[in-house]
Order: structure tokens, then sequence, then C-alpha cells
């Protein structure tokens, strides 16, 4: 069966009306809320006004008491012991004065002395390191004995030969005034194996010529390079 509604009995038909009404009222109410301005009335004193001084109360300014150190100890008294010796003790020993005068015969031992510039410069000259000197350093025999010494005391390294490890040590050395051979030390490395081994046949050269400059014995800087080949 079909329900059917009479229209003016319809309770929803007025309800977006009422709710735009409300909202309007509203909304007036807030408006005339902000808009209403109260006015202030004139204010009234009751009673008296009093004053009442304040007294400015004076702080002392205190300061911290310092603590004196205590005073150092006085220092030790020292006893004096007077030793009384008898006046009968006969002394064995004379004093004997020599005669320090100098005559035309009196010999005089004179060292010479050495300023610092002539020690500096002997000391230079000791230690200079000559490149080319008129008669260089000479191994025992020439050239050709050095090489042939290198060649055979040379032992090839079980590490490098086995790495497969070749090349060229270039060693350089001082030749003393005495002609033994000092400050060894690689100046073209190819494996440490290998430089080691170079630095030990070096140091165990033998005795050379010394070089010479003017005649005298110099320190001369020499170098050889040693080969390293495989098999």
């Amino acid at each position: 069966m079909q329900v059917k509604k009479y229209p003016y009995c319809d309770l929803n038909r007025y309800r977006g009306l009422l709710i735009e009404v409300g909202l309007i009222l509203s909304l007036g109410i807030c408006l005339l809320a902000f808009e209403t301005k109260t006015t202030v009335k004139k204010s009234e004193i009751t009673g008296s006004i009093v004053t009442q001084d304040i007294d400015n109360e004076i702080i002392p300014i205190t300061r911290q008491e310092q603590v004196k150190p205590p005073p150092p100890p006085p220092p030790p008294r020292v006893v004096e012991v007077l030793n009384i010796v008898s006046d009968d003790i006969e002394i064995d020993e004379e004093l004997e004065i020599e005669d320090t005068e100098a005559d035309d015969q009196t010999a005089i031992d004179i060292t010479p002395v050495v300023t610092a510039y002539e020690q500096e410069q002997e000391e230079e000259e000791e230690e200079q390191i000559f490149y080319i000197v008129e008669e260089m350093p000479e191994f025992p025999g020439g050239e050709l004995a050095l090489r042939k010494f290198l060649a055979n005391s040379i032992k090839y390294p079980v590490i490098a030969q086995e790495n497969g490890v070749e090349g060229k040590v270039y060693v350089s050395f001082v030749v003393g005034k005495d002609g033994y051979v000092t400050n060894a030390r690689i100046i073209r490395s190819v494996d440490p194996s290998l430089d080691k081994e170079a630095l030990r046949v070096v140091n165990s050269l033998p005795q050379w010529s010394p070089g010479k400059q003017r005649g005298q014995p110099v320190r001369v800087a020499f170098s050889v390079p040693i080969t390293f080949v495989l098999q």
C-alpha cells in the first residue's frame, strides 16, 4: 500500500527558511555586540591619599678578611764547634817558593792557536766530496776486474727469481782517502731484494786506489750499475 502525505502536513517544508532566518538573526546579534560601545563614567576617588616615607637602608660594605700565610720557620741555628789544638805540634813540610823569573835561556812552549775559521776550513776540506778529480779512484786491476768481481759476488735473490724480477740497479758510493768504500746508497731502484743484494756487494768491495787532487788524496763519489738478468 503506498503511503500518501498531504503537503500542508509536511513538517520539513519550512526547514530551509527557518535555518536561513536563524543564521541571519545570529549574525545580526554578533554585529550588534561588536558595534555596541560603552561610555566610561567619571571616576571618583574616595578617601585620602597618604604618602609614606621610605627609609633608605644603608647596606654596609663588607670585605672578606684576608688570611695571612703563616710566617716562615726560623733558619736553623748554626752551632760553631771549635777544635782546640795544642801548640806543640811540629810541621815537617816547609813551603818552597820557586823562582819564576825568566831569562834569555829559558825555554817557553808555545801552543799554536787555531781559529774557528781555520778549523771549519779544515773540516770542510776533510768532509768535501769530489765528483771529478785529476786522478780518479781505480779498482785493483781496472774496470774489467771490477765488473768481474761484481759478477762473481752477486747472488741472485730467490724471491726475485720466483717473481721473475730483472733490472739494472745503480749504486752510488764514496771512495775515501784510504781507498775504502763508504756511504753506499741506491740512486735507482728496481726491487727491494735486488737493491739489498747490490748494496751488500758494493760494501764488500776491496780497497781502491784513492783519488787525488793536486797530489793529495781526497774523497771521490763513484757510481756503478749492477745488472740482474735471469738465465
